[in-house]
């Protein structure tokens, strides 16, 4: 099957790789029709964390079941599915709770496993033609008749939308809140649009590239440009000297200002331009190290972080990846509904032979590339 490889620092090729198959009886074997290229791709793909060269990317997928386990009961040959990126059991403890972003089974040793990542186990990702697909009948989400139709809205299923829907439950947003955004690229973008879903008053995104402030204006959020580095004192006018009710990290570590990267940079804006007991939900990637960040702190993981601030404000921080399954069937239900379109944020669709160009142009944030999807079928 033709599959995007990885082979070390900005360097992914198509080629031909052994065909994906049923491994194990709980598997099912899945025909990509699409699969997108996410931000946390990036990391890898810059050589920014350990993923291993010979290995297949790609964490946001969506396809046709073309054969299943004998294991399988629910999961039938024909279904359109879309699958988590992190991969659960569905029976281990975290997995019983709903926090299936953190199984303890699929990936022996860590706390959580995912298609095609580094660090997060074997699996192989979905930017190919073909995806085995362990523990199928808990892990694939069927969808509905339109399917098809909505296709670019229900892959978005895989992650980014969960995940900003993540930021905002994390952040505690309520009716009501007005909600500070800090990123605005799909995982914002989609925050921005959870935080509109569970009525937010007021939603303020920020960012520096201006071609991403005007999709968070036109999906409704305020844009808040920080070319200048004065977001804090911009959100903190816009809400009478208050502070936002609630504010969303959906950058991570590779944060970046005026071209050099400064890893603790949104957080403490967030401090800053959040109120007095409001939450700060985190999203955005941070990891355990990076030996080839510029700033010292951020080689061992750590941040120089304005706690002091955080303390004497009584706000709480929640963090860590979507538990994508706590939350994937209810915005599938509102999509097929129509009263959400996560498809609008796409900027480019492309077929697989093309992903390498969708790499470059992504990671180079190339004006107008929002969010890059792939069909392997094209």
């Amino acid at each position: 099957m033709k599959a995007l490889v990885y082979e070390g620092p900005r360097k992914v090729v198509v080629k031909e790789m052994p065909d994906a198959r049923i491994e194990r009886p709980t598997d099912v074997l899945v025909k990509i029709t699409t699969t997108n290229i996410c931000g946390s791709d990036l990391h890898m793909y810059e050589g920014r964390t350990n993923m291993e060269t010979g290995r297949i990317l790609g964490h946001e997928n969506l396809g046709v079941v073309t054969e299943v386990g004998n294991g399988v009961e629910r999961i039938k040959v024909g279904d359109r599915v879309c699958l988590p990126f992190n991969i659960g059991c569905g029976f281990c403890k975290n997995c019983e709770r709903g926090l299936t972003g953190f199984c303890l089974t699929a990936n022996p040793g860590m706390a959580g496993a995912a298609y095609g990542f580094a660090g997060m186990g074997p699996y192989s990702g979905g930017q190919a033609e073909y995806l085995r697909v362990p523990f199928a009948d808990f892990n694939c989400l069927v969808l509905p008749p339109d399917a098809e139709e909505k296709e670019n809205d229900y892959v978005m299923l895989s992650d980014i939308f969960p995940t900003g829907y993540h930021a905002t439950v994390l952040a505690g947003v309520e009716p009501g809140d007005s909600v500070v955004i800090y990123g605005a690229g799909p995982v914002g973008l989609m925050a921005a649009l959870s935080a509109s879903i569970k009525g937010a008053s007021k939603v303020m995104v920020v960012d520096s590239h201006p071609d991403r402030l005007k999709l968070a204006e036109k999906m409704g959020a305020i844009p808040v440009d920080d070319s200048d580095g004065s977001s804090a004192d911009q959100i903190l006018e816009m809400t009478g000297g208050e502070g936002a009710d609630r504010g969303c990290e959906c950058v991570g570590y590779q944060c970046s200002c005026k071209g050099h990267e400064v890893p603790n940079l949104t957080m403490n804006n967030l401090i800053k331009a959040v109120r007095p007991t409001g939450g700060i939900g985190v999203v955005g990637v941070f990891v355990a190290e990076d030996p080839k960040a510029e700033d010292k702190l951020a080689k061992k993981g750590q941040l120089a972080l304005d706690f002091g601030q955080l303390w004497m404000k009584g706000q709480h921080i929640a963090t860590g990846q979507a538990n994508v399954k706590a939350y994937n069937r209810k915005l599938r239900d509102l999509i097929a509904a129509g009263k959400a379109s996560p498809s609008q944020i796409i900027s480019h669709e492309l077929p697989l032979d093309k992903a390498p160009e969708g790499y470059q142009h992504f990671d180079e944030r190339d004006e107008g590339w929002t969010k890059v999807v792939l069909k392997p079928a094209a």
